[in-house]
């Protein structure tokens, strides 16, 4: 109606960020949220040392927090490590306590450590955090008794969580992998099956085959790199999970056939799924395959019987002795090493990385700022501050921008559930069942996003905070204030100050893919393409791995504002279109591998060249503008690459970086 005012929507950046995320329920992790961070307040009333428990479900919050991975020995390594760089924080913090300007210097270099460790990898990242909350509070709140005794409390806190997270390992060692392996298996079906569907249905698929695959590798060669000598299991695991890898590279060409695949196919490949999940390789048998009548369906079968016979093995290891596709090889089965050369590259590349230095700075600077402001301005539990800009900042947790308006609303709504707890529960043995029913929504709600976690940490901090200081809803008010302040600094400090950082961020990240793209071309039908399949085959997952980091990326850019979210949303198409040419030079291999006549150099050289004069462009500027791909009289549409250059061409259209 013309009289009726026009209706207001919210921008797109917004609802994105304030979308919930689906995802399910951690019933196992709730329970031990329940029970970590319950039983020190009760320890400490029962021997009238409240105060010390209080100490011990700090560091029990920070364990609740890591509690993330699946496998067991990855729980070591998630909750063990950084509880030791949390004491080593709160040890520094309590040191430099009410000395002024030396703490401010003190947190402000503990930041910019915390910051430069924070990029090598989860259990760093948490480690960091760790690091830096801890000293942040010991630097802010008076610790009781000795100067051993607060980290002693709250590295003990954490380590609770751990005892607790390794209760079942006796009754399910190696479960969780063999689940995950399993569960990467049951996602090809869906591949497979969706081969012969339109194309934003196969790739949703194949995207998610791919975190699969990801995940799986991770908790398998995490594992392999804590074992001691050769583990006849894990072998078996990384040989699966490589007789996979065919099965998926079919996958592109029986999508392109667009001709469906018989259900028996998807089946056998569930029913392997079920016989690696349980652990019983007897059970395989002996598939019922129906004839294939295509080169897409011959790899297909193909890929699908060298599975069936990896899975059905059990015994001597040493039948598939290689090296995972999707690392460098540094994880290569029987060397134990491993390990040690990762630490040794992630420490120079910490050392040595622009990005390292440029992240540590940026969180130093706000850090830094916070703490000299509330050494001027009075500011009640002005710790809170920089708590607030330490997880605001976190370089792995998203978008700086959305995660300060996230902090603020889930603060504000988290408040609300605090100030009817500390107005209706009195101190004293009633804040153990409180506690028992807040703490589980830690874990229940942060799948769903930061949000959400703030929203559930909030109450349980302040119920901490309560029992330290006996201030009941008074300490409301300076929770909110001192949130909003943190999340300003962040904003200005950390997000306004970094124009350039989107580019560098997912930019550059973008023009490698492309280039890698390009070698992946080369590598397969190049000079090299008579290379062994496993190093096309590590290409390849090594290429959808940072592709898939990259869209992660590119989806935390679209909750920022103008300009980032417009350019983010300009260059999501080119993110697509990457995808879709290395999907079509795998399928061009697999045609080329069962019979098809391979490209002549010349058009290889062409489709490269297109592809590197693209990275170079995205490397030069910040801003797409559509091009004409003109591929001259080379190619042929007989060519088994004329797939790949129509997605190069699709990819060009979209656009090349305009100079500055």
């Amino acid at each position: 109606m013309n009289g009726m005012p026009p209706r207001i929507t919210p921008p797109d950046w917004l609802v994105r960020t304030l979308r919930p995320q689906r995802a399910p329920i951690p019933w196992p992790a709730v329970a031990r949220a329940s029970v970590a961070l319950a039983l020190p307040l009760a320890i400490g009333l029962a021997t009238d040392h409240v105060t010390y428990g209080a100490l011990a479900a700090m560091g029990a919050l920070s364990g609740v927090i890591g509690d993330t991975a699946d496998a067991y020995r990855m729980r070591i390594l998630n909750i063990a490590v950084p509880q030791l760089f949390g004491a080593v924080g709160v040890t520094l913090g309590s040191a430099v306590f009410g000395q002024g300007w030396l703490a401010v210097a003190v947190v402000t270099a503990v930041a910019l450590v915390s910051g430069m460790i924070s990029t090598i990898g989860a259990v760093a990242s948490v480690s960091g955090l760790l690091l830096l909350l801890n000293c942040v509070v010991g630097a802010g709140l008076p610790m009781p008794g000795a100067w051993w005794l607060a980290p002693l409390l709250m590295t003990g806190g954490g380590l609770l969580v751990l005892l607790l997270a390794l209760l079942a390992w006796p009754l399910r060692a190696g479960a969780p992998e063999r689940a995950s392996v399993a569960a990467t298996y049951r996602g090809v079906a869906n591949l497979l099956e969706a081969a012969a569907t339109d194309d934003l249905a196969y790739a949703e698929t194949r995207i998610a085959v791919t975190q699969s695959l990801n995940q799986s590798y991770d908790l398998v060669l995490a594992r392999r790199a804590l074992a001691h000598g050769r583990n006849p299991e894990l072998v078996r695991l990384i040989s699966q999970l490589n007789a996979v890898t065919p099965i998926v590279e079919a996958a592109p060409a029986a999508h392109q056939c667009g001709i469906p695949l018989s259900p028996s196919v998807p089946a056998a490949v569930r029913h392997l799924a079920d016989t690696i999940a349980t652990g019983h390789p007897d059970d395989v048998g002996t598939l019922d395959l129906p004839a294939p009548d295509g080169p897409a369906s011959r790899a297909v079968d193909h890929a699908l019987r060298h599975a069936a016979e990896v899975a059905s093995r059990r015994g001597d290891p040493d039948f598939t002795y290689v090296t995972d596709a999707g690392t460098d090889g540094d994880d290569r089965l029987g060397r134990p090493a491993a390990l040690r050369v990762r630490a040794r590259r992630a420490t120079r590349n910490v050392l040595l990385s622009a990005t390292s230095w440029r992240y540590g700075l940026r969180l130093a600077l706000c850090i830094g700022l916070a703490q000299a402001l509330v050494s001027i301005v009075p500011v009640p539990r002005s710790y809170w501050v920089a708590l607030t800009i330490t997880f605001v900042m976190k370089p792995d947790f998203g978008s700086v921008f959305s995660r300060a308006v996230l902090r603020a609303l889930g603060t504000a709504a988290g408040l609300l559930l605090a100030a009817a707890v500390l107005a209706q529960v009195p101190l004293g043995w009633w804040d153990v069942p409180v506690m028992m029913l807040l703490a589980p929504l830690i874990p229940a709600l942060t799948p769903r996003g930061y949000g959400f976690q703030t929203a559930a940490i909030t109450p349980v901090i302040l119920l901490l905070s309560d029992i330290l200081n006996h201030q009941g809803t008074a300490l409301l008010r300076p929770r909110l204030l001192d949130s909003l302040m943190g999340c300003a600094i962040a904003l200005v400090a950390g997000y306004l100050l970094w124009p350039e950082s989107w580019h560098t961020r997912i930019g550059d990240r973008l023009a490698d893919a492309v280039a890698d793209a390009a070698d992946y071309v080369e590598c397969a039908f190049g000079p090299a393409g008579t290379a062994d399949p496993a190093v096309r085959a590590r290409m390849r997952r090594r290429l959808y791995r940072d592709l898939s980091v990259i869209r992660a990326e590119f989806q935390r850019a679209l909750t920022e504002p103008p300009p980032t979210g417009r350019r983010a949303a300009a260059w999501w198409p080119l993110v697509v279109a990457v995808e879709r040419i290395v999907d079509a030079t795998t399928a061009a291999r697999v045609r080329v591998r069962h019979g098809f006549p391979p490209p002549p150099p010349t058009e290889v050289t062409q489709v490269v060249g297109q592809l590197r004069e693209l990275a170079e462009g995205l490397r030069s500027s910040v801003v797409l503008w559509e091009v004409r791909a003109d591929f001259g009289a080379t190619g042929s549409q007989e060519s088994v690459l004329e797939h790949v250059r129509q997605e190069v061409a699709a990819a060009r259209a979209i656009g090349v970086a305009e100079g500055p």
